[in-house]
Parts: C-alpha cells; structure tokens; sequence
C-alpha cells in the first residue's frame, strides 16, 4: 500500500510524504506507483526548481519526504492543494493500495 502524508500547520500544508508501493503489478509496471511518483516528483520540482524554494527533500527507494518553512509553503499551497487533490482522487480509486493522511505522525 502507498502511504501519503501531508504535514499541516497552522491550516496549511507545509510537506508531504510518500512511502510504500501499490503492488497493482510488478515493478517498472505498476501504473498507480507511476501515478503517484510521476505527480510527487513534478511537485518536488516545481517547488524547487521552479518557486527556487528552499526544501528539505529525501528520496529512498519507494519513500519521498518534502517539507518546507510555514513562510515558504504560504506562496505554495495552490500547488501542494493541488497534489493533494490529486492523491484523493487518486485514493478514490485505488482504496485498497492508496492512503491519503492528513497529520499524525511527524506531524510539522
């Protein structure tokens, strides 16, 4: 199951993070694991690559985690709402592979 977590302060999204695989098909052909890394990615990159936001980003083998300052996620939440649209619907349709959290656990 993929796990995504959005980090929450203050009624804003400040990270997120995603850990796990879909387990729809082999790796390399799992298209709700494309899905989701394809949409983590381009977000990660926007942020930083993009707004030229500075973000504590780590990456491992299934498992991404993005978080940035309160200051700096005020000019980014349409992006991050909009990840996160995304991975609910997403959710939606895969609610045995997909979890969506808002909160909890490592919690900004």
């Amino acid at each position: 199951m993929i796990r995504v977590r959005f980090f929450c302060s203050d009624g804003q999204i400040t990270g997120f993070s995603v850990r796990g695989h879909a387990g729809l098909a082999p790796a390399g052909e799992d298209i709700l694991c494309a899905a989701v890394s394809s949409a983590a990615y381009m977000t990660v990159n926007t942020l930083t690559d993009v707004s030229k936001l500075p973000c504590d980003v780590s990456v491992s083998d299934g498992d991404m985690t993005v978080r940035l300052s309160g200051q700096n996620a005020d000019s980014v939440q349409d992006l991050l709402k909009g990840f996160s649209l995304h991975m609910r619907e997403l959710s939606r349709q895969y609610p045995e592979k997909l979890k969506v959290i808002y909160g909890g656990k490592n919690n900004a």
